[in-house]
C-alpha cells in the first residue's frame, strides 16, 4: 500500500511538470516570447495561496496548449516552437525594414511638382545643391510650388596644330578658336491636381546664355517655357500648351535622356532647319499624347515654327521668345510614333520611335534662291535605344550598357543639312562606385544637301559633302547638382559646305560643368 502511494505521487508530479512545460511553451510562442516565459515561471499555482485572478490567467494559457503540436517528447515540441517563434520574429524584421525603406526618401513628396510631358530628364530635387535646405523646398511644395535651376558652361578648343586660328568674327566653327558659352536657367512649377485637374499643373522658365562664338548662340535673355499641362481619361490623353521646347518633347536627341550629361550629336542643326522649337527658341505649340498602354503611344504638335532662315536669325529677331512669329514663319506640325519600355528588373529598357514634320513656312530656294521663296518643308526620323545589359537588376534596373541609333532625313532643295546618322554606345552607372557616371561613344556623319553642294562648286569655293565625327565622352557626378563632362571629339570637314585647306578636320577637347539647384 505504501508503494502504492508513493508511485502515484510520483505520476502526479510527472503529470504537473509536464503541464508547467506545455505552459512555458505556449508563453514562448506568444509574442512576448522570452519576456512572458520568465514571467510564468515565476507565477505561483494555486497551492501557495495566489490570487484568483492569476490563477485564471494560468488556466487560461494551459488552454493553449491545445493548440501545440502534438508530440510525445517535450523537446520536440520546443523545437517546433522556436522555429515558430523564429518566423514570427523573422516577419517582424522584415515589416519594420520595409517601413523604414518607406522612410528613407523625403523627397518623394516633391514628384508631382516636376515638369511633366517631356522624355528628357531633369535632376530632380535630391541631386541638387540646395536639396530642401532649411525646409525651404519644402515650405513652397506645401502651396504647390516646385522649381529646379541650372548652370551648364561649356570649353572647347581644337587640340591640332592646323586649327587656322582666326578672329572670333571669321570663327567657323565650334572649337577652331578656344570656345566658350554658358546657359543658365530657371523653371517654376505650379500644381493645379489641389484643385481637381488630373496632374494639372502650370510651367514657368526663364533662360539665359552667352557665347564667346555668336553663331553657337547667339546671346540671349528670355522665356524658355510658359505652359499648361494635364491629362484626360485617367491618363490616356496628355495635353500640354503653351511657349514649349518641343526638343524635350520629340525625338530624343540627347544620348542617355538625362540633361545633366553634356553628349550632344548634330542631330539638332537638322531638326533646328525644319522649325521645331528648342530651350534658347520655345515658341507657341498645342502638343497631344495618347497613350495607348503604358508603352505604346503617339505624340502631335501644332507649333509656330522657328525661322526659316535659322535659329540664329530667329533669336536675333526674337531674343526674348515672346514674340508671336517670326519673319516667314509658319506652322510646324508634328507626330511621332513610339514604343517605350521603361528599365525594371529583368527587363531591359527599350525605346523605339518614328516621326515626321511638315512646315508652311517660306523658305528660300537653294537651287534657285534669288527666285520666290518656297513652301512646304518637311523632315522624316526614324530613332532607337536598347539596355544590353542592367549592372544591377534588382537595385536600380537602369543602370547598364545601352545601344542606338538616329537616322533623319529632309528635301535637299529647302535644307543645307539633308541627312543625318548617329550611332550610341553608352553606359550608365556602369560601376557600384559611380553608381550615376555616364560614358558615351557616339558617331555622327551629315550629309550637306547636293544643290547647295552644287551651288557653291559654281561659284569656285572648296566644298565637301558630308562631315562625319566620333567622340567619346565621360560624366562624373561629383556631389549632389553637380555634374562635369570631359570629351574628346574628332571631326573631319568640321565646317559647313565649303572649307579651306586648313580646316581640313578638327579634334575638339571638350570639358563641361553642370550645376543644379
Amino acid at each position: 500500500m505504501f508503494r502504492f502511494a508513493i508511485a502515484l505521487t510520483k505520476q502526479r508530479q510527472e503529470a504537473s511538470a509536464q503541464r508547467w512545460i506545455a505552459v512555458a511553451l505556449s508563453i514562448a510562442s506568444s509574442p512576448l516570447g522570452g519576456a512572458a516565459l520568465a514571467q510564468a515561471v515565476t507565477v505561483p499555482g494555486p497551492e501557495s495561496g495566489a490570487p484568483k485572478k492569476m490563477t485564471q490567467g494560468v488556466n487560461q494559457k494551459k488552454n493553449r496548449v491545445a493548440t501545440l503540436p502534438r508530440s510525445s517528447r517535450p523537446d520536440e515540441a520546443l523545437a517546433q516552437t522556436a522555429n515558430a517563434f523564429a518566423a514570427t520574429r523573422d516577419n517582424a524584421v522584415s515589416v519594420a525594414k520595409n517601413r523604414t525603406q518607406r522612410k528613407v526618401d523625403p523627397f518623394v513628396k516633391f514628384e508631382g511638382l516636376r515638369e511633366k510631358g517631356m522624355w528628357l530628364s531633369i535632376p530632380g530635387p535630391a541631386d541638387t545643391i540646395d536639396q530642401d535646405y532649411g525646409g525651404f523646398r519644402s515650405a513652397l511644395a506645401e502651396v504647390g510650388i516646385g522649381y529646379i535651376g541650372g548652370t551648364v558652361n561649356t570649353f572647347v578648343t581644337n587640340q591640332l596644330p592646323n586649327a587656322a586660328r582666326s578672329t572670333i568674327r571669321d570663327q567657323l566653327y565650334s572649337g577652331q578658336n578656344p570656345t566658350f558659352n554658358t546657359l543658365n536657367f530657371l523653371i517654376v512649377t505650379y500644381d493645379l491636381s489641389r484643385f481637381g485637374i488630373p496632374d494639372g499643373q502650370i510651367i514657368v522658365g526663364a533662360q539665359q546664355q552667352y557665347w564667346t562664338w555668336k553663331p553657337g548662340g547667339p546671346d540671349r535673355a528670355g522665356i524658355n517655357t510658359i505652359a499648361y499641362y494635364q491629362t484626360l481619361f485617367d491618363g490616356k490623353l496628355e495635353l500640354k500648351m503653351g511657349y514649349l521646347r518641343n526638343i524635350n518633347e520629340f525625338t530624343g536627341t540627347v544620348v542617355g535622356g538625362n540633361a545633366a550629361v553634356n553628349v550632344f550629336g548634330a542631330s539638332s542643326n537638322i531638326l533646328y532647319q525644319a522649325g521645331m522649337s528648342n530651350n534658347a527658341a520655345p515658341t507657341p505649340a498645342l502638343n497631344l499624347k495618347y497613350n495607348f498602354d503604358e508603352r505604346f503611344y503617339n505624340r502631335t504638335s501644332i507649333q509656330r515654327s522657328l525661322s526659316p532662315d535659322g535659329q540664329f536669325a530667329h533669336i536675333t529677331e526674337n531674343p526674348t521668345g515672346l514674340d508671336w512669329s517670326t519673319a516667314n514663319a509658319g506652322v510646324l506640325l508634328l507626330d511621332e510614333t513610339g514604343y517605350n519600355s521603361k528599365a525594371a528588373p529583368g527587363l531591359p529598357e527599350t525605346w523605339l520611335r518614328a516621326g515626321a514634320g511638315f512646315n508652311t513656312s517660306s523658305y528660300a530656294d537653294l537651287q534657285y534662291p534669288t527666285q520666290p521663296r518656297a513652301k512646304g518643308n518637311s523632315i522624316y526620323y526614324v530613332a532607337a535605344d536598347r539596355q544590353l545589359w542592367q549592372s544591377d537588376p534588382q537595385g536600380s534596373a537602369a543602370r547598364g550598357i545601352y545601344a542606338g541609333f538616329s537616322v533623319m532625313y529632309a528635301p535637299p532643295d529647302l535644307n543645307r543639312v539633308n541627312q543625318y546618322y548617329e550611332l550610341r554606345l553608352y553606359a550608365k552607372g556602369l560601376w557600384d562606385s559611380r553608381p550615376r557616371d555616364q560614358i558615351a561613344l557616339v558617331a555622327t556623319n551629315t550629309a550637306w544637301s547636293n544643290v547647295a553642294v552644287d551651288a557653291a562648286v559654281a561659284k569656285g569655293h572648296l566644298v565637301h559633302r558630308d562631315s562625319t565625327a566620333i567622340s567619346g565622352t565621360y560624366t562624373a557626378h561629383l556631389a549632389p547638382g553637380i555634374y562635369s563632362s570631359v570629351g574628346l571629339t574628332y571631326i573631319n570637314n568640321p565646317t559647313s559646305i565649303t572649307y579651306t585647306r586648313k580646316t581640313g578636320h578638327a579634334l575638339n577637347l571638350l570639358v563641361s560643368t553642370s550645376v543644379f539647384f
